[in-house]
């Protein structure tokens, strides 16, 4: 398991990337809806918030176990959001 600063880091590298991806998208179709596209920034962001709360919240015997979850969680939400871009 990598540090609980890298961890973070590449929590914020991840979903820094993507939401960069979304504005990329976003003035490159400035004819399109971009209601959706918002409403996925706005989800990024509170994945982000939950990702990073779920790392200051870990406490207890079974640190590693804890940390092991919210690296498979991170992987699950990054890649439905990277679906959810996908369908833009």
């Amino acid at each position: 398991m990598s540090s609980i600063k890298q961890l973070k880091k590449d929590i914020n590298n991840e979903i820094g990337d993507l939401i960069e991806d979304i504005y990329l998208w976003e003035l490159s179709n400035p004819t399109a809806d971009l209601s959706k596209s918002e409403k996925l920034i706005d989800e990024a962001i509170l994945v982000f918030d939950d990702l990073i709360q779920q790392i200051n919240s870990v406490k207890g015997d079974d640190v590693k176990a804890q940390f092991k979850k919210i690296e498979e969680t991170k992987a699950k939400v990054i890649k439905d959001l990277l679906k959810k871009s996908a369908k833009l």
